[in-house]
């Protein structure tokens, strides 16, 4: 009964992020996925239906004791550099049904400092 409920929660959320976006339909969408292990983010240009830029926490060396939120941030800087050499300069942050906080907040962050207008 709890796993349905917050199951609900969360779609709810992610239907009122999504709904806030295409709002401003004419920014490319900046989507980011938490697994337990792994983040991955990705600009998406929703008119075309295609992925601009990917960046990932598979991508980056050397990851063994270093916290969830600083692999995070790397994934970050990583995709803000992909971007700015596509010539892409502001985005729609996504954030899915994840709350804006820990590590969804830590690449947020991370992007604004390497030079992403979210």
């Amino acid at each position: 009964m709890k796993v349905k409920k917050l199951n609900e929660i969360k779609i709810r959320r992610r239907n009122r992020v999504r709904a806030r976006i295409k709002n401003v339909s004419a920014k490319l969408r900046l989507s980011v996925f938490r697994s337990n292990t792994h983040i991955y983010a990705q600009i998406i240009d929703d008119a075309s239906g295609k992925t601009l830029v990917s960046a990932s926490s598979l991508e980056l060396k050397d990851k063994k004791k270093i916290k969830k939120a600083d692999i995070a941030k790397e994934v970050g800087k990583n995709l803000a550099g992909k971007a700015l050499k596509a010539g892409i300069k502001e985005t729609a942050f996504d954030r899915g049904s994840y709350r804006y906080h820990g590590r969804v907040k830590a690449l947020a962050e991370a992007v604004r400092e390497g030079g992403l207008k979210i």
